[in-house]
């Protein structure tokens, strides 16, 4: 027990500063302390990144088709074929690449069900299989919470935030003291024996995946906890939580804005009860002039608690590629309501809006996955590597 603590404690030394004096003894502490939910919550990641491809690999004979197999077959002719089968459709999820098949939505004996379909030859081609949708499920309860329920959402939480001070500190650490030294902390000896090449991986690796893995640890913190996402959201120009609250209590209610667009949509649920529903395929159309270009496009149908067509264009014109959605809406007959530019959108609730592909890496399709699955490798290395350092250096104390 004795060499134990003598372990996680060194003497300052000679011309070492007192700041990284400190930040060495936090960084060992912290590190120790998180290791092993760090290793797990960065192993969970890596494993999540790819959900959509191993998904779609697993349907693959539901999700790639033939488009040489005939014309495609217009949504309303999708929705009377549907009917006839008792079956009414609620959403078409149509994609901008024509050898994919369509998802859309239905609902069938008062439940709300889903399918691959084939829009050439108008075959329901089936749902999705579980298989792969069910482990994902797994892991992703188990990178939230170790599948330990709200307990586990604090211990993950407060794993990521010293996993946030573990790399600030170790940033810290990595600074050299003069320039000439500034290769060395950028490089890998290959060569070196075991213990050095260990230390390198651990210092060098974790200079180069710094910033990345700090992006993703904050945008996890931004989902755990509330005053994450108030800090973020003010800082982005936005209203904070207690803002709201005195406002409400001043009578000045910023929800106004919400409650007066939902009184308007029942208004016009109630006013167009006996109108006849505009074609979808004229939607389609219609949208297409409001967000002028080809994309994947989301259709949700009015139903019970949306009396309105929501149109969802996934834009990808912008220098990076990145995938922002736009939406536009019609009432029942076709009338247009709102457009709501991705662009146009204050920052706080940009970032609010891709809150979650920033920290899977969805944003900008397969190149951010990939990027986003070594970051998070390195970031499963970065526990077993400094715990070696420190192992290494308990069994050399007598």
């Amino acid at each position: 027990m004795k060499l134990l603590f003598k372990s996680l404690y060194r003497k300052k030394r000679k011309n070492e500063s007192v700041t990284k004096y400190l930040m060495w003894l936090i960084h060992l502490w912290l590190g120790l302390l998180s290791a092993i939910i760090v290793f797990v919550m960065c192993l969970t990641g890596c494993l999540y990144a790819f959900k959509n491809q191993v998904i779609e690999f697993t349907n693959r004979d539901k999700v790639y088709i033939s488009p040489a197999s005939g014309k495609v077959k217009n949504p309303d002719l999708i929705r009377s074929e549907l009917l006839e089968q008792k079956k009414e459709l609620t959403s078409l999820l149509i994609p901008d690449d024509k050898g994919r098949s369509y998802v859309i939505g239905y609902r069938e004996n008062q439940l709300d069900k889903s399918t691959y379909y084939n829009q050439y030859t108008g075959e329901i081609l089936g749902p999705a299989d579980i298989g792969a949708s069910h482990f994902f499920e797994v892991v992703l309860d188990i990178h939230r919470n170790l599948m330990m329920g709200n307990a586990g959402r604090q211990v993950v939480g407060a794993a990521v935030l010293i996993f946030c001070g573990l790399l600030i500190s170790g940033f810290i650490l990595w600074l050299p003291k003069k320039l000439k030294f500034l290769k060395q902390g950028l490089t890998v000896m290959l060569k070196a024996k075991f213990q050095r090449l260990n230390y390198d991986l651990h210092n060098t690796l974790g200079f180069y995946s710094f910033l990345m893995l700090f992006f993703i640890a904050v945008t996890g913190l931004y989902i755990t906890y509330p005053w994450v996402k108030n800090s973020l959201i003010v800082s982005l120009g936005g209203s904070s939580i207690d803002h709201i609250s005195n406002n409400n209590e001043n009578g000045d209610d910023p929800f106004s804005g919400l409650m007066e667009d939902m009184l308007k949509k029942q208004d016009e649920k109630k006013n167009l009860k006996n109108s006849t529903s505009a074609s979808i395929d004229k939607i389609i159309q219609l949208s297409d002039r409001y967000l002028p270009y080809t994309a994947v496009t989301s259709v949700a149908l009015p139903n019970k608690d949306n009396p309105r067509y929501v149109i969802i264009k996934t834009n990808r014109q912008n220098l990076l590629g990145m995938m922002l959605p736009d939406e536009v809406t019609f009432d029942k007959t076709g009338v247009f309501k709102t457009r709501e530019l991705f662009s146009a959108k204050p920052l706080n609730k940009q970032f609010t809006a891709l809150a979650k592909p920033l920290h899977t890496g969805e944003i900008m399709g397969l190149p951010s996955i990939i990027l986003y699955f070594i970051v998070s490798l390195i970031g499963c290395s970065l526990p077993v590597t400094g715990f070696l350092i420190w192992w290494h250096r308990a069994k050399k104390i007598k």
